[in-house]
């Protein structure tokens, strides 16, 4: 007899939080390339999304490779939020970085109190 799981739902926010996820990725790429001067900013451009990509990986993700409890990959989260939140004030574009900002944590109160919940 095989054992039944049952399947992984995916819902709205967790479809938002992937979204905001990649798009705090691509903004430190882009404030990388865009707020330095060549050299530095193919370091800054390519390095800021690679380091918060590796953190996202190695803590805050489905199948992170070190299991922490809520509150640590919240912590994570949120320096990737700030992260992303600060590039775009240092672009000039405050709405863009405000709006990111308070979706992004409305939707990681709602997934941290699931998350809690369980």
């Amino acid at each position: 007899m095989t054992a039944t799981t049952s399947p992984t739902r995916i819902g709205v926010n967790d479809v938002l939080r992937l979204v905001l996820e990649l798009f705090a990725f691509v903004t430190l790429g882009i404030w990388g390339f865009v707020a330095f001067e060549f050299p530095l900013a193919i370091v800054v451009g390519i390095g800021a999304p690679a380091v918060a990509i590796l953190l996202w990986a190695l803590f805050r993700s489905p199948k992170a490779v070190f299991s922490i409890d809520v509150f640590g990959r919240s912590l994570v989260e949120l320096l990737v939020v700030a992260a992303a939140t600060l590039a775009w004030l240092d672009l000039g574009h405050p709405v863009v970085g405000l709006v990111y900002a308070a979706v992004a944590v409305i939707s990681g109160v709602v997934a941290g109190r699931r998350e809690l919940g369980r």
